[in-house]
């Protein structure tokens, strides 16, 4: 297969599932600002935080009041990050290889960005905005959902997973982290809120349901984070994503470098007990796992994707 069309297949990948799950964090905590209490709310700023774009943030927007951070996550194109830039840059990756995807793929895609782009002003409304992002997220499922379904399981589609899976198991993690950071402190009044905010951690990655059936328990930190970080069945978990990652790079070749670098940030997320740590601690826990992450990137670009044109001028 060549480079550039393994990488853009990976970033293909990547793309409709930031997008999806930034639908997804929009949506969940506009529901648990109705249900919380205004001075117990943790409000929108917590949403930048997850995609760790403050500064950029900051440049454009004076405040972090809830417009301007939906309207920044929703459809501001100067944040590569929001749903609109997602959406545009998987429709030119998609674009760029119709003749490998099958063309049901290219439509499904770009009728997604075209919902997105014509329908943004209902989804900066409040009143819009559930039907909005509901709609972003089911299309976003259904180009999986097509792609699983119709895509040949060759190399494109190791490399189809592997960006889906590091997306999904980066966004995780962020979730987790500023989730946790920004939750109530331990007090017995305000035990009942606690609840509901760790329920929203859950209903931020479709796993509140998923999470009953395998704990068995009441909804609570500890048990929580140890769903999100190492249950090995919830396609959603940090845990499954490494192991299903493996998978696919082990039917690669030259994959020495890659695998080295996912045993690492597996063995990271191995050698700790997640139901004991301080916020502090799984603070740097994320840190850590998100370094792997890119690590992991870096090699599998280094690996197999084309160097970019600056390194391919500088070596000229």
């Amino acid at each position: 297969m060549l480079s550039r069309v393994a990488e853009t297949i990976y970033w293909l990948a990547r793309q409709v599932e930031r997008a999806e799950n930034t639908a997804r964090i929009v949506s969940v905590n506009a529901n648990l600002l109705l249900d919380l209490p205004r001075g117990i709310a943790p409000g929108w700023k917590p949403l930048i935080d997850i995609t760790g774009s403050n500064a950029l943030f900051e440049e454009h927007y004076k405040d972090y009041g809830e417009r301007q951070v939906v309207r920044f996550l929703l459809g501001d194109l100067r944040h590569s990050g929001s749903i609109l830039s997602a959406l545009a840059s998987a429709r030119e990756n998609c674009r760029t290889i119709r003749d490998i995807v099958p063309r049901e793929i290219w439509e499904e895609i770009n009728s997604l960005y075209l919902f997105a782009g014509d329908h943004l002003s209902k989804g900066l409304t409040k009143t819009g905005r559930y039907g909005y992002l509901r709609q972003l997220i089911a299309g976003a499922q259904t180009i999986v959902g097509r792609l699983d379904g119709t895509t040949l399981r060759d190399q494109g589609y190791d490399f189809l997973l592997l960006g889906r899976l590091l997306e999904r198991a980066d966004m995780s993690s962020r979730i987790a982290d500023v989730r946790s950071a920004t939750l109530l402190p331990e007090a017995d009044e305000l035990r009942p809120f606690d609840t509901i905010q760790w329920v929203s951690v859950l209903k931020s990655m479709t796993a509140y349901q998923m999470y009953r059936r395998s704990e068995q328990i009441r909804v609570q930190r500890g048990p929580v984070l140890r769903f999100i970080f190492q249950n090995t069945f919830f396609p959603r978990s940090i845990r499954y994503c490494l192991d299903n990652a493996r998978v696919n790079l082990e039917h690669l070749p030259r994959n020495e470098a890659a695998l080295r670098a996912l045993s690492r940030l597996a063995r990271t997320l191995d050698h700790v007990e997640v139901t004991e740590l301080t916020p502090e601690d799984l603070h740097q826990l994320v840190d850590d796992l998100q370094a792997g992450i890119a690590e992991l990137h870096t090699e599998i670009a280094a690996t197999w994707f084309l160097p970019p044109p600056a390194v391919l001028e500088t070596a000229a």
